[in-house]
């Protein structure tokens, strides 16, 4: 394949990062970009110079593309990628990946019948300070990992106007802070070190103006030992000139090192028993959304399928993501550990 046609389904305030990504790839044509209303359809389409539609058949009927770029709340997740695997068209699905685990499952097993994949788009993992972490696993800089703690605090959870400039749907969501937002640290933390296998939570809500949980503090057993730590607040922030670059602070801790992630995307490293933390070089690009993950993300989709590199985050293996999201909710109900192969 020498081109790759995208369309997108989704118009709103996080689409528009999708948008201007395709937009930037030399081998890759934006065809089309849908959305229910109407108005938000026509002025992104305008914007990028492509036909805009309220029908994903439609668009999908007129454009013919290779992949679909879904970018919508959850509840839509399942009918679009319906019609997109009846089409044979590959996907691209933004998280929260469908509305339940039992849709998620479902949309996997359309995926396998039509033989085309659907890629989730957990695009936290392709934040350069990730990639980077994992680069320094790989070197065993570390020596034995004891523990990753990781503290979300975006600070954007207070009052009654929390979460209304930008995505005002999180006030009505009966499940938030990992739903939303934990998921992508729960994915974070399997690319790093692997797939969690139980996990212990206490979560609650501190703002009463929203549905669903704000804060809370999730544990997880991961592989050779290591643990992780999710320690969530919506309403706190970090001190970092914006907040949403990193949207908290990371520590990882070793025998022989430790790392430390600060709010302004910096690494810092420390060697065990020594007072001077060295920094790490990061390069990452700072106008736009966490170091520019979301370009990172799609231009892998894109790479894997114009010239057959590996495919992260299929759908199929994002499967466990759900179940160790699921099971923070049961242990937070159950006061007690969970299995996360007991939730798949």
């Amino acid at each position: 394949m020498s081109r790759l046609k995208v369309a997108v389904v989704g118009a709103g305030y996080f689409a528009q990062l999708h948008h201007e990504a395709w937009m930037r790839m030399e081998r890759v044509e934006l065809a089309g970009i849908c959305d229910m209303n109407a108005e938000a359809a026509e002025a992104a389409a305008q914007t990028h110079g492509v036909t805009a539609y309220t029908d994903v058949a439609d668009m999908l009927a007129d454009t013919r593309p290779d992949l679909v770029d879904i970018v919508t709340p959850p509840p839509s997740h399942l009918a679009l990628i319906r019609v997109c695997m009846d089409n044979k068209v590959a996907v691209i699905c933004q998280k929260p990946f469908c509305q339940t685990p039992e849709q998620a499952r479902e949309a996997v097993v359309l995926s396998q019948n039509a033989g085309r994949f659907i890629a989730v788009h957990e695009n936290f993992r392709f934040q350069p300070w990730y990639r980077k972490t994992r680069q320094l696993l790989d070197e065993k800089v570390f020596g034995q990992v004891y523990q990753i703690t990781y503290r979300l605090r975006p600070g954007d959870g207070q009052g009654p106007d929390a979460y209304m400039a930008r995505q005002p749907y999180f006030q009505k969501m009966p499940k938030l802070l990992i739903h939303e937002t934990g998921v992508h640290w729960i994915d974070t933390f399997r690319y790093l070190f692997g797939n969690p296998t139980a996990v212990l939570a206490d979560l609650r809500r501190l703002n009463p103006v929203i549905a669903g949980e704000d804060a809370g503090i999730v544990i997880f057993d991961l592989p050779n030992g290591v643990r992780g730590v999710l320690d969530g607040n919506r309403l706190a922030d970090h001190a970092a000139d914006n907040t949403r670059r990193t949207m908290g602070e990371m520590l990882i801790e070793g025998a022989d090192a430790t790392l430390r992630l600060s709010g302004q995307g910096e690494l810092w490293l420390r060697k065990h028993g020594s007072m001077q933390e060295i920094q790490v070089p990061c390069d990452f690009v700072d106008t736009v959304f966490g170091g520019d993950c979301v370009f990172n993300l799609c231009a892998h989709v894109a790479e894997h399928m114009l010239d057959g590199g590996e495919l992260e985050n299929e759908a199929s293996d994002y499967l466990v993501v759900q179940a160790a999201e699921r099971a923070a909710y049961q242990s937070t109900e159950k006061r007690c550990w969970i299995d996360v192969a007991s939730c798949l």
